[in-house]
């Protein structure tokens, strides 16, 4: 991004989550498999084909202009198109976010074992999870696959997440407590959502910083303490 000030590089910046399906879509989708996958933010809720799309055409010397979705997490859905992104020039370099990005398939030996309550109450057959992690083995992969350089951003733990994350979802509420039909989450129900990704999420913990290109370090305070670069 410094780069920017001296070759004046577009860059844009996306994340994950706004891909999301809709809400419509993951209601199907918890009916069709499991409904686990109502709740958003698990491999299997974005929509992969809206992302492969929009990789193959900002990167397309014939570059046209580009309407990209944005996700409302108060409302767990999409906003209108009126306030999608509206990405009207080629973008020189793309930054591509999320919690999930880059993560890897488990071997399905591991994923036998239930490691919270959810997992060992709502999916006591391993069906969302089998499903997500063939997700992770297939189209995340052929997604992933579009990436040059993974940065990985390194907590301490899972329970450090865990207070970001209310961090988060408080000033949520702040931003937007008039509007009584939100989705905000409570305390519980962020211990519950977070709990859906606690597997991916301590498995990239453990496996990302071997084939991540750069690994930053975070402190409690959420900001950088050490960078570790690898050579590929």
């Amino acid at each position: 991004i410094i780069l920017t000030k001296y070759f004046k590089l577009n860059v844009f910046r996306i994340s994950i989550d706004d891909f999301y399906k809709t809400r419509k879509e993951r209601i199907s989708l918890s009916k069709k498999v499991h409904p686990m996958l109502l709740t958003r933010g698990v491999p299997g809720t974005h929509d992969i084909n809206m992302m492969l799309n929009f990789f193959k055409k900002a990167k397309s010397k014939k570059f046209k202009r580009l309407k990209l979705p944005t996700f409302n997490k108060a409302i767990d859905d999409r906003f209108s198109k009126k306030k999608w992104y509206d990405l009207k020039s080629k973008p020189d370099v793309i930054i591509f976010e999320g919690w999930c990005v880059g993560a890897k398939s488990e071997k399905n030996n591991s994923l036998k074992k239930s490691i919270n309550s959810m997992e060992k109450v709502k999916d006591k057959k391993q069906i969302w999870r089998k499903y997500v992690n063939q997700q992770l083995k297939s189209k995340y992969k052929n997604l992933y696959s579009q990436l040059n350089c993974l940065i990985y951003l390194k907590a301490k733990n899972f329970s450090l997440l865990q207070k970001w994350r209310l961090k988060q979802e408080r000033k949520l509420w702040l931003n937007n407590k008039r509007n009584l039909n939100l989705k905000i989450m409570n305390k519980e129900d962020v211990i519950n959502f977070m709990q859906t990704y606690q597997r991916i999420t301590q498995n990239m913990f453990r496996y990302m910083p071997k084939y991540a290109s750069i690994i930053l370090n975070l402190n409690s305070n959420h900001q950088i303490k050490s960078a570790v670069y690898k050579r590929k």
